[in-house]
């Protein structure tokens, strides 16, 4: 996949409402606009246009279903998606473990510079 390819990914399941169309679609196997508009506070042209994003990028399928079209879910973009995003919380994983070693460290030289600085104190006293 090309970079262009994952940022219009991203871009199409970072919408609230297509991530719930997605939803919707997984549980019940496939849907039309018109079913889906039924299940959620939008119009059935919006969640068409929806539907169209999610089919540009591969996240769903369309087949002819009389005068609509009936959508389902394209299993192995969705699974290349998870994957993607599970490579991405596994790298902000490690750099999140970085800045917390490094904050550590921090605090422990401010630590025993106090131990160091109040030790002078009491030996001046």
């Amino acid at each position: 996949m090309s970079a262009a390819v994952d940022d219009d990914l991203w871009s199409a399941v970072g919408d609230p409402t297509r991530r719930r169309i997605l939803d919707l679609l997984l549980a019940d196997g496939n849907g039309t606009a018109t079913s889906l508009s039924e299940r959620l506070p939008v119009t059935r042209q919006a969640i068409a246009k929806h539907l169209g994003v999610l089919d540009r990028v591969g996240l769903v399928h369309a087949a002819p279903y009389g005068r609509e079209r009936r959508y389902q879910v394209d299993e192995a973009q969705l699974a290349r998606a998870v994957a993607q995003l599970s490579a991405v919380g596994a790298a902000w994983d490690a750099r999140l473990q970085r800045i917390k070693r490094i904050a550590e460290a921090i605090q422990r030289n401010r630590d025993d510079q106090r131990n160091r600085d109040d030790q002078r104190n009491r030996d001046e006293q």
